[in-house]
């Protein structure tokens, strides 16, 4: 059995390890610190120029086309594939709420008017109405335009499957 003077150099040992091991991590991260704290992106350590560098990002932002271009080209059909990714939480069918509110002629109605369904966060105050505009928005980020939201989704990150879902839903009547 153990006496009371080895459980002390035992537990003394433990914590002078775990001590060495904290001050091995710090000075690590004093040696090999690349700037930037929690939540902000690292400092670039170097810019390498190119031809046309700064221009051609400001030259492919204007050729972006708007969205109602995107939505006069938009393919209802492509929009109700994109809608896959959505059908395991929304349902079509006018008053047939799942996880989501139903999507029955959701294009242009009230923000939060679905009977029955409990809205979360602040979706309520951000718009009046499903525009194009706001489905858009929503679409693009649910969390950044509607912070509080329960949707777990992340959104779609392409313009085109954002325009053929909307163009989809306005099908939907």
């Amino acid at each position: 059995m153990f006496d009371t003077m080895t459980m002390t150099k035992t537990l003394g040992a433990l914590c002078g390890a775990l001590l060495i091991f904290l001050l091995g991590k710090w000075a690590a991260e004093v040696m090999y610190h690349t700037g930037g704290g929690h939540g902000d992106h690292a400092a670039q350590a170097y810019v390498i120029e190119v031809e046309g560098g700064d221009d051609a990002g400001a030259e492919e932002e204007e050729a972006a086309p708007t969205l109602e271009e995107l939505l006069a080209a938009a393919d209802a059909g492509k929009g109700a594939k994109v809608f896959s990714k959505c059908k395991a939480c929304h349902k079509l069918e006018d008053g047939a709420n799942g996880t989501g509110p139903h999507l029955f002629a959701v294009v242009d109605r009230t923000v939060g008017a679905v009977d029955g369904f409990g809205y979360s966060g602040k979706l309520v105050a951000v718009a009046e109405t499903w525009s194009a505009e706001n489905l858009d928005a929503f679409l693009t980020n649910p969390k950044g335009f509607a912070p509080g939201t329960k949707m777990s989704f992340s959104g779609l990150k392409k313009a085109t499957d954002r325009a053929n879902l909307i163009a989809y839903l306005q099908t939907i009547q």
